[in-house]
């Protein structure tokens, strides 16, 4: 199996990475913390026009139907330029169960706007005992709430402290179930959160290369004693480091991406997922060892991607919970291995 992507792939990517450069995108998401989405919805009506949104929709929506390895491309540069808002809710989580549903009228409903940029969605993933939290629903047209086997518009109740001020977290309420609970509408959320979940990988592998680079350019420019620090063995070998943990959690990404529709499709996903938050977190480290003080100043724009990567390497399960979900994933296996050969 080839995990390199295509030309075309690279060709996307390089054009949405022009378009978030140009686009100002640090003083969008700062704009976003404040409680200002215009710069935010702006910046996110042209990643539309670049058909980001429209990607995991299907044609009949008016989204491009395309294939999951485009979204992790698109969300690799999201996470590179730490673009603000619900962007994974929006275009990868959402379309997925929506779309999983036995019933589509929840999906011509609200996906035409999705892809389209006219509208913005978010949900929150009910789990037991628990406040059910979802991002910038205060700013979101369309709100859910999921658990199990229901789904359900919900509506904010409460505003919670996150880690990374641009994402707005706030705790939300079921309103009355908009599916009927069945084993269909379970397997509907869990392709939801999968989705999500694979986006959120990839926009941590995005913003692990952005630290990287942006580490590496300032080790050059800084210098001690006469030298730059980047001739420094202790530097040299941190960043390797760094660049060697970005450069094996690729192949799991793309590798999660490739088997969506496969059985193997949520071990694959929390072993991106790991991987890739694992990678960023290296990452953060790293750059704030390498640019000193500085860092750790919110005027900094570094404070922009080590906050971002500190708030996503647990929006879409714990580690614990992704290392839980890999060893269910394994054990099953094994228990159809030894039944299928008649061991016992």
């Amino acid at each position: 199996m080839r995990f390199a992507l295509s030309a075309e792939h690279l060709d996307f990517g390089a054009s949405l990475r022009k378009l978030l450069d140009a686009g100002r995108t640090p003083a969008a998401v700062r704009a976003w913390a404040s409680g200002d989405p215009g710069p935010g919805r702006a910046l996110i009506r042209q990643l539309s026009g670049a058909g980001v949104l429209g990607l995991a929709v299907a044609e009949r929506y008016g989204g491009l139907g395309a294939e999951p390895i485009d979204l992790v491309v698109a969300f690799e540069e999201i996470g590179r330029a730490a673009a603000p808002g619900p962007l994974i809710e929006t275009a990868a989580a959402i379309p997925a169960l929506l779309q999983a549903l036995p019933d589509d009228g929840l999906a011509a409903r609200w996906l035409p706007g999705f892809a389209g940029g006219a509208a913005l969605g978010t949900i929150g993933f009910a789990a037991p005992e628990q406040s059910t939290v979802a991002v910038d629903a205060d700013t979101a047209e369309v709100v859910l709430v999921a658990h199990d086997s229901i789904v359900s518009i919900g509506h904010r109740t409460g505003q919670v402290r996150s880690l990374d001020p641009a994402r707005r977290l706030f705790t939300v309420a079921a309103d009355d179930p908009v599916t009927n609970e069945s084993e269909r509408i379970r397997l509907a959320v869990e392709a939801g959160f999968d989705m999500g979940a694979l986006a959120c990988a990839a926009q941590l592998l995005g913003a692990g290369r952005a630290l990287l680079q942006t580490s590496t350019e300032y080790a050059k420019q800084r210098r001690q004693f006469g030298t730059p620090i980047g001739q420094f063995q202790a530097v040299k070998h941190k960043l390797a480091d760094v660049r060697i943990a970005v450069d094996l959690a690729e192949p799991l990404l793309y590798r999660a991406a490739l088997t969506t529709t496969e059985p193997t499709r949520s071990r694959d996903v929390s072993a991106a997922v790991l991987a890739c938050g694992s990678a960023a977190y290296r990452a953060a480290r790293a750059a704030l060892q390498v640019h000193g003080a500085i860092g750790y100043t919110a005027e900094y724009d570094l404070s922009l991607w080590l906050t971002k990567v500190t708030a996503l390497r647990s929006a879409w399960g714990t580690a614990q919970h992704h290392r839980a979900r890999i060893a269910h994933a394994l054990r099953d296996e094994a228990t159809h291995d030894r039944t299928t050969r008649g061991i016992t």
